[in-house]
């Protein structure tokens, strides 16, 4: 089903050869495409289309006040009412990263094996945030446990081996073609040779058709239970989702970049505040400063930059008294227990925990990263 409001891209009709029932091809020109982006006025995000990676997405930018609606499932763009200009499209993770490349496409969310792969180090794709909290695993060299490999540990022992030869070199069974043979010279390995491979990589050692593999791994069972193991030193990428983004795109379109700020500021600020939670306790005192005093002398409850302390007026027999003090600190979730032992240590009662949603910063550390890697 194709999209609404595809993106216009110039087609060429060309014959593939002069048999009596000729043949065509329809070829694509990506060439326009960057003037073409800078024409445009929405901005465009391409988010992952389906599996597990596209619904934690989809649960982020909701928990950001930043919901997808997209209200046909058959068709691959939708918007998020609280960016105007914005419009979302729904495509392959590796498509996502090829279409910044090429310009149809000004901000992705991929998991960052998938930009490593597919980028192959080009400066026009700039990281914005390079932990969004899921799709968490690694790119790892992993060999049999059996056979010639059974006492291979590590990956100097595997390159030590003496059955690896110009004529019959380790051979890799991998969907990384780019990061594979990068690592493989970057740590001075010779004698490899890596075959093309998709789906389930597990299988290629105990079928003869490879000697390893090269595959992302999450928890490790599947290589377990295909009596395979990780080795030290093999680890190529860690992995997890990513916010990308055209610098082409940030730097010709000031809309996109303005965009660029705001749902930065939301992710930095929903995440910062992921597993924290606010703290307010009454406490008896002389003084503010002999309260603060007492909370900070606790290593719990320190905050995130020290205790707010504000007095707590109560009326008593007719008269306005104040002798106990407030104090509200942020604490992780899990010290909740551990900072109400310490409070109650030091005089506090009636305490109240309450989760919190955002904590916006005076300015995101990466937004100010992002403004020196454009040059602004």
């Amino acid at each position: 089903m194709l999209a609404a409001n595809p993106p216009k891209c110039p087609f060429f009709l060309t014959q593939a050869s002069p048999s009596p029932s000729p043949s065509f091809r329809i070829l694509c020109s990506a060439s326009p495409s960057a003037s073409a982006a800078e024409e445009r006025r929405e901005i465009r995000l391409g988010l992952p289309s389906k599996g597990r990676m596209a619904a934690d997405t989809l649960d982020l930018l909701k928990d950001c006040q930043l919901s997808v609606k997209h209200v046909n499932p058959r068709q691959y763009v939708a918007k998020i009412p609280e960016l105007s200009n914005l419009e979302v499209w729904f495509q392959r993770p590796k498509d996502i990263v090829r279409k910044l490349l090429s310009g149809d496409l000004d901000l992705g969310i991929a998991g960052l094996d998938t930009v490593s792969e597919y980028a192959q180090g080009s400066e026009d794709l700039i990281i914005i945030h390079d932990a969004l909290g899921y799709g968490e695993c690694h790119l790892s060299l992993a060999i049999p446990k059996y056979g010639i490999f059974e006492n291979i540990n590590s990956l100097n022992q595997l390159a030590q081996m003496p059955q690896w030869t110009k004529e019959k070199p380790l051979r890799v069974a991998t969907g990384f073609t780019y990061l594979g043979p990068k690592f493989v010279k970057e740590n001075g390995l010779e004698h490899v040779s890596f075959s093309t491979a998709d789906g389930a990589l597990e299988a290629a050692p105990a079928m003869g058709i490879a000697d390893a593999i090269l595959d992302l791994v999450s928890s490790g069972i599947t290589l377990k239970e295909n009596n395979l193991k990780e080795i030290e030193g093999g680890v190529v990428l860690r992995s997890q989702a990513v916010l990308v983004a055209s610098k082409r795109s940030l730097l010709k379109m000031k809309s996109a970049l303005d965009t660029t700020h705001e749902i930065l500021e939301r992710l930095e600020a929903h995440l910062k505040a992921e597993g924290q939670y606010q703290v307010v306790a009454n406490m008896r005192g002389n003084s503010a400063q002999d309260v603060a005093e007492r909370v900070l002398s606790q290593p719990s409850l320190a905050g995130l930059q020290g205790p707010t302390v504000s007095t707590v007026y109560c009326k008593r027999d007719g008269k306005i008294t104040s002798d106990y003090y407030a104090i509200v600190i942020c604490v992780p979730k899990k010290a909740l227990y551990k900072s109400v032992q310490q409070l109650r240590a030091i005089g506090g009662s009636g305490v109240l925990y309450s989760p919190l949603t955002y904590i916006f910063d005076e300015e995101t550390p990466r937004w100010r990263e992002l403004l020196s890697k454009l040059g602004l």
